[in-house]
């Protein structure tokens, strides 16, 4: 089953893109191939940008209390674990201390590096990282990868406790969501959502064999899910046929 998200909100729309450089990221690191090594240092650069967001420290250590506060109003409920539900409040704790002791915004430390800062500079520009660009660059993709992926790992650390955070929530508005099964009928489906809820995450999961891409788009009251057939040259068009799948909103 392929697995489609769509965010209903900004927020969760940087959440997830700051989750999908560092799941690259850690594959990338895990590598060995120079190659591998240069797109792990332009991984680090993009999340850099992600992150520049003036607000998103804050928004993200908002959440975390948040989250924290909604796990404890479950505190006394039979059928909540309490060892679970500390293990969870403990996750959140620390994710959130380690954050708000991060200085400025993530990965800052990284730009009082000149080395990677000259970098950082050149790889926008189409093949600007050449040798003859940045010979000390080129030195240091020679290096043994051992040595390389201890020097990504230094830098990825300045991100990490951001990553663990995002990976924590994101994983906590998942949890929210109950899977549900539903058809488009001829292609399309749209869905009234429920009052009193304030959903920030749609996930469909649908058989990869149909050769359907879902069109999504939503609010806060409706949500619209428009497939399309996959065709020769990876053209699409509208499909006309009845499909289930499954949908999932989460809170």
């Amino acid at each position: 089953m392929i697995l489609y998200e769509y965010p209903f909100n900004e927020r969760i729309r940087t959440y997830l893109r700051l989750e999908h450089l560092f799941r690259r990221l850690g594959v990338l690191v895990s590598r060995e191939h120079a190659l591998d090594h240069h797109f792990a240092l332009v991984t680090i650069f993009e999340v850099m940008d992600v992150a520049a967001r003036a607000d998103l420290k804050s928004d993200v250590l908002k959440d975390l209390e948040k989250q924290k506060h909604q796990l404890d109003s479950y505190r006394g409920n039979p059928s909540i674990s309490v060892d679970a539900l500390d293990g969870v409040v403990a996750q959140l704790d620390a994710c959130f201390v380690a954050l708000n002791a991060q200085i400025g915004k993530a990965g800052q430390t990284l730009t009082e590096n000149e080395w990677l800062m000259a970098i950082r500079s050149r790889v926008g520009i189409p093949g600007g990282t050449c040798g003859f660009d940045l010979p000390s660059y080129s030195a240091w993709q020679h290096r043994p990868p051992v040595e390389r992926q201890q020097a990504l790992g230094g830098w990825a650390s300045a991100l990490a406790p951001l990553a663990e955070a995002i990976l924590l929530l994101l994983q906590l508005i998942r949890d929210t969501g109950v899977p549900q099964k539903v058809v488009a009928e001829h292609g399309q489906l749209q869905q009234t959502l429920p009052q009193g809820r304030s959903f920030q995450l749609l996930r469909m999961r649908i058989d990869p064999s149909l050769d359907l891409v879902p069109e999504i788009s939503g609010n806060r009251l409706m949500v619209s899910v428009r497939l399309m057939q996959v065709q020769a040259g990876f053209a699409s068009v509208p499909s006309t046929e009845n499909t289930s799948f499954e949908l999932t909103l989460c809170a």
